[in-house]
């Protein structure tokens, strides 16, 4: 059973930083695309970062550029999401998914085949 736990979350004022961790149980994620999502209350999951298997290619969410940071440890397996400065807005379940495949899309959540259980972000103001 492939699995992807997610660690990290919780609460804190704004303008903290948190780093969330998403450690893959198998080693051929180490090959594929991974990403971040976020769910807020009453609203849809979306996207927030994604990072190619070399680590090269980085994607992030017009609402998190320069804010947060996504990066990868193929040799542990994991996949890390640096936040800083962050917001009340910033508050939601946030979902760690990777890819079965490359595909060229990376932005929306059919992309991904696997997905963590989700940490919570609490950003009071």
């Amino acid at each position: 059973q492939v699995q992807l736990v997610e660690s990290g979350g919780g609460l804190l004022q704004a303008g903290g930083s948190l780093r969330l961790s998403c450690a893959a149980s198998e080693r051929r994620f180490s090959r594929n695309t991974m990403g971040w999502f976020r769910q807020a209350p009453g609203k849809e999951r979306e996207f927030v970062a994604a990072i190619r298997w070399s680590g090269d290619s980085t994607y992030y969410a017009d609402s998190v550029k320069g804010r947060f940071t996504i990066s990868r440890d193929n040799a542990k397996n994991t996949v890390y999401l640096q936040m800083n400065i962050l917001k009340p807005e910033d508050t939601a379940v946030y979902y760690c998914a990777a890819q079965a495949y490359y595909k060229s899309s990376y932005n929306n959540a059919p992309a991904y085949e696997y997905w963590g259980q989700g940490t919570q972000v609490t950003v009071s103001s």
